[in-house]
């Protein structure tokens, strides 16, 4: 004859596993939302945050902005120097554009070599600062490929967060005045 595991035993193992499903989700949330190679938040993770920011802006009339980062000439990096180069200045930029923000903003990996900066209680000053700041930075700091000093560079656009915007209209507005900026230029 066995012997049945007492109650506190059966709910001790439970709250066990419990707690290992709740681990697990955790972590499948950060897989599904942080992006793989550099430390922010993936285009899923950055859209989510973008929501719960419109729908505080809808209630609270909080100002918001969005800067669209491009990242000038990382095909050309790649090719010159190897993917290994390319990732090292993605992580690079994103680490510089985490910098130079605040703790309450939040930069986001879109893809390839964009970006993006949700700014909270931003407005349209605000915004333009944030973005020559962080184009400065970028073009100030050193990074070093091979020994040697390789220039980077990023183009910026920025719009405000309005009160019945979608996430995809506003990442189309920022990214389309980066390209206004860059015909601009």
């Amino acid at each position: 004859m066995t012997k049945q595991p007492s109650r506190e035993a059966e709910l001790a193992e439970l709250h066990g596993r419990i707690a290992e499903l709740e681990r697990r989700c955790t972590e499948l949330d950060r897989l599904a939302h942080h992006d793989t190679l550099v430390p922010v938040p993936n285009r899923r993770g950055f859209l989510r945050q973008l929501e719960q920011t419109i729908a505080r802006l809808k209630r609270y009339k909080d100002p918001a902005a969005v800067l669209f980062v491009d990242l000038d000439g990382l095909k050309m990096l790649n090719d010159s120097f190897g993917h290994s180069a390319g990732d090292a200045a993605l992580v690079h930029v994103a680490t510089l554009l985490t910098r130079g923000v605040r703790e309450s903003d939040t930069v986001g990996r879109l893809g390839g070599d964009e970006f993006a900066v949700l700014l909270d209680h931003a407005c349209e000053i605000t915004a333009m600062d944030t973005a020559e700041r962080l184009i400065d930075a970028i073009a100030d700091a050193d990074f070093i490929v091979d020994g040697r000093a390789v220039p980077l560079s990023v183009a910026i656009g920025f719009t405000l967060i309005e009160v019945d915007d979608t996430p995809a209209a506003i990442l189309a507005r920022a990214d389309a005045a980066m390209y206004q900026g860059k015909a601009a230029a």
